[in-house]
C-alpha cells in the first residue's frame, strides 16, 4: 500500500533539510524529523553529534525509540515527509528517496552552515569531512546490528539523487516528478 508520504535520507549535507522544506511548501504537506530530536538530545546531554552517535551506538534503545516513534507516526498519518536515517525503513508505505553528495562538497556545505555550529563545531572543512566519514560508518553499522539493514544500499530506495551539482530547485521538481509517477502507478 502507498501513501502520500516522502521519506527523505542520504548523506550527510546532501540537502535533506532544505530540500524538505521546500516540499512541505509546494506540496502543502507537514514535516517528520528524526533529525532534530537526536541533535536536540546531543545538545542536552552536552555533547556533539559525533559524539552523541558513539553514546547511541552503547544505547541502542535510543534508536529503537526514535525509530518506534517514526514507525508509528506513519502509520497514523499520511500526507507528510519524513526526515530520518531509517525513514524508508520505519515507513515502508512511503517514497523512498536518497539524496547523495561528493563528500569534499558536503563537508564544505556543512563548514558553511552556520545551524551544524552549536552540535558540530570544527575549525576546517577537513575536520568536517572526517568526522562525517566516522558518523556515516557508525551510523551503517549500528542500523546493520539493530534492524540488519544497510542505508547505503541503494535498491532500497525508489529514487536516488546525486545533488553534489544541482540546485535545490532542481532536486524538488525531480521528486516531485517521480514522486506524482510513483503514486499513480
Amino acid at each position: 500500500m502507498k501513501k502520500h508520504i516522502i521519506s527523505l535520507t542520504g548523506d550527510l549535507a546532501s540537502g535533506k533539510t532544505t530540500v524538505t522544506k521546500l516540499l512541505v511548501k509546494e506540496l502543502g504537506y507537514s514535516i517528520y524529523k528524526n533529525g532534530e530530536k537526536f541533535r536536540q538530545m546531543a545538545k542536552d546531554m552536552n555533547m556533539s553529534v559525533s559524539e552523541f552517535g558513539d553514546y547511541v551506538e552503547k544505547h541502542p534503545d535510543i534508536d529503537i525509540k526514535l525509530d518506534d516513534f517514526a514507525k508509528k507516526y506513519g502509520e497514523e498519518n499520511d500526507y507528510f515527509i519524513i526526515d530520518a536515517r531509517l525513514g524508508w525503513y520505519t515507513v515502508p508505505t512511503s517514497f523512498k528517496v536518497y539524496l547523495k553528495v561528493d563528500i569534499d562538497e558536503a563537508a564544505r556545505r556543512a563548514y558553511k552552515d552556520d545551524d551544524r555550529k552549536d552540535t558540530e563545531n570544527f575549525l576546517t572543512i577537513e575536520e568536517y569531512k572526517k568526522d562525517m566519514i566516522k558518523r556515516y560508518k557508525g551510523e551503517n553499522e549500528r542500523y546493520y546490528n539493530l534492524y540488519n539493514v544497510r542505508r547505503d544500499d541503494m535498491s532500497n530506495y525508489d529514487l536516488v539523487i546525486d545533488t553534489t551539482n544541482m540546485t535545490i530547485e532542481e532536486v524538488k521538481n525531480t521528486i516531485i516528478d517521480k514522486f506524482n509517477e510513483w503514486i499513480n502507478e
